[in-house]
């Protein structure tokens, strides 16, 4: 590849297929203005509007799973433009997508807006498993009181909570992502 040695996002197999493809351009492009290493304010509005959100975990092995998640509005919490936590609530006690991320922190997490601006939003990053004594302990006063607000807001009891360290977000293009209405 030209100039292996830039550093660019994204994994050696992806540049190999924009070099075979001919699409770097197009891809240094998106790159350069549309990937950041943290939540743009813009970013962080469409988040709070948010209903849901799709995860992607793997285990130790690699072997992935993916999952969705839902609240109300702002069920996800955007802390910082580094950081954002999103509870994790009872379901059918499997624990998948908890147990890959208790072996192997990486995240994928893609917000989809199907009913107003028909865009999405791609955040990845390192997550954990956190509790109340975390919060107390690691969260700034402003950001454990943006968590308290939400816990009042929430319909659902959360088991516990998933904290997320951003290593890169950007916007999902919009092209392909049909209208729905809600019922």
């Amino acid at each position: 590849m030209e100039n292996s040695s830039q550093k660019l996002p994204g994994c050696e197999g992806e540049h190999i297929l924009q070099e075979k493809y001919k699409t770097q351009d197009n891809a240094k492009r998106f790159y350069d203005k549309e990937v950041y290493p943290y939540i743009t304010d813009f970013m962080e509005n469409f988040i709070k509007k948010q209903t849901m959100l799709f995860i992607a975990t793997a285990d130790k092995n690699g072997e992935s799973d993916s999952s969705f998640r839902g609240g109300k509005e702002g069920f996800v919490i955007v802390l910082s433009q580094e950081k954002l936590i999103y509870p994790e609530f009872n379901g059918n006690g499997v624990m998948a997508s908890l147990g890959n991320i208790s072996e192997n922190g990486h995240i994928g997490m893609l917000f989809i807006d199907f009913f107003n601006t028909l865009s999405g939003l791609h955040v990845n990053g390192k997550a954990k498993i956190v509790d109340a004594q975390y919060f107390d302990k690691h969260l700034s006063l402003e950001e454990s009181l943006k968590v308290a607000q939400a816990i009042k807001s929430l319909a659902q009891v959360q088991v516990t909570w998933v904290l997320v360290e951003v290593e890169e977000a950007y916007i999902h293009c919009s092209k392909n992502i049909p209208e729905l209405q809600k019922k």
